[in-house]
């Protein structure tokens, strides 16, 4: 799944928005209504499908990128932080996703399969928010302070299966799975108690963070985009230089390749194994930061939502690679975005989002299903490097 061409995976995008064409209009009351008599007026059928397609799109288009109406509202003098919006909140849904990716990708290169960035995202919001509602701090330091809390949680929780790989041979998909329920558990726990439970209140929400341990919003306060995305990308680059460029990320692709050949060739396997977890927990941790720092502002149980979940498919479609991540997650983030829109314009579920995004998956996994239907021909074989598609 982490190998294949980048022709192979746009194909499997392709498909997955053809087949959700399909579940979008036929569960259109309207368009069903015209199929019921075919034969007797196909064009009008076809123009229904067509219509309802093309407008549950075109929302999903205006809500992640831009909308002309918006475009020419703006022309004509008014606000053009509205122009934006959607672009910002794009931006803002992809980057926890791109945090949480370079986990899952960076754990894939040492072999190791992390279920677990969902759990080590909530504990790196625990510290994150902690620190940034009850220490007081310099505005610049009291936001640096708070985001390396959130990375230092994350990385902690993280090497706890790490250690257990290492250690004891558990596998890391059992460890991460239970600890995400111990970590869910733990934070509504934590909101029950004095030191978290923000006063007057009974539900279970913290108390606000501090303004100055938030994320800065970079286009004004009109428009939610924040320096979240700055601490992603410098994120991208050191995971893609730490597994390009350095000896410890040479070594972990070599134990993710072949433990064995790795262990006869004198590297610690178990220290690779540790390391990676580390690495794939501190980046998580950064995702949970992101969250409480950058657009909620307090902790509570459902802060992390499915991101942990979500990352692991958007480490699949960049192929495990920093960048193909940052791509991935800018895509996600665009369906997460346009989805809210296309329901409230065109009335389809937003979870034909989930939907789309399953099917990228389903694809993706299936390269010889994707290269049959386009005709492409190349390699069958799914290792990196080894996949050559002709025919685009």
């Amino acid at each position: 799944m982490t190998g294949g061409s980048i022709t192979v995976t746009v194909l499997a995008i392709v498909l997955a928005l053809a087949v959700s064409a399909l579940l979008i209009a036929f569960s259109d009351p309207a368009v069903l209504s015209t199929w019921s008599y075919f034969f007797a007026a196909p064009t009008a059928a076809l123009s229904a499908t067509w219509d309802s397609v093309w407008h549950a799109y075109l929302a999903l288009f205006e809500g992640s990128i831009v909308s002309p109406s918006a475009l020419s509202t703006a022309f004509h003098g008014g606000a053009v932080a509205v122009v934006f919006n959607p672009l910002s909140e794009t931006v803002v849904a992809a980057t926890p996703l791109i945090m949480a990716g370079l986990s899952v990708s960076i754990a894939f290169r040492a072999g190791l399969f992390n279920i677990g960035a969902q759990g080590q995202i909530v504990f790196g919001a625990i510290f994150a928010g902690y620190v940034g509602f009850a220490w007081s701090l310099p505005p610049v330091v009291h936001v640096v302070v708070a985001v390396a809390a959130g990375i230092l949680g994350g990385a902690l929780y993280g090497l706890i299966p790490g250690l257990l790989k290492a250690r004891t041979g558990a596998h890391e998909v059992i460890t991460t799975i239970m600890l995400n329920y111990v970590a869910t558990n733990f934070l509504l726990w934590l909101l029950g108690t004095k030191t978290f439970q923000r006063p007057g209140r009974s539900d279970p929400i913290s108390r606000l963070v501090h303004g100055s341990a938030r994320l800065p919003h970079l286009a004004g306060p009109d428009l939610r985009v924040h320096a979240g995305i700055i601490l992603a990308l410098m994120a991208v680059a050191g995971t893609a230089w730490i597994l390009r460029r350095s000896t410890l990320g040479f070594e972990m692709r070599a134990v993710g390749s072949n433990p064995q050949a790795a262990g006869t060739a004198g590297m610690s396997v178990s220290k690779a194994f540790v390391v990676a977890m580390l690495l794939a927990g501190a980046l998580s941790g950064l995702a949970g930061a992101n969250q409480v720092l950058g657009t909620q502002y307090a902790l509570t149980p459902g802060l992390s939502g499915n991101t942990g979940f979500e990352a692991i498919t958007v480490a699949l479609l960049g192929r495990t690679n920093p960048w193909g991540v940052v791509l991935a997650g800018l895509l996600f983030g665009a369906l997460q975005a346009g989805g809210v829109q296309m329901q409230a314009a065109t009335q389809v579920p937003v979870d034909v989002v989930t939907v789309i995004q399953s099917l990228i998956v389903v694809f993706i996994a299936a390269p010889p299903l994707v290269r049959t239907i386009f005709r492409l021909r190349g390699s069958h074989r799914g290792g990196e490097g080894q996949t050559l598609a002709r025919g685009w």
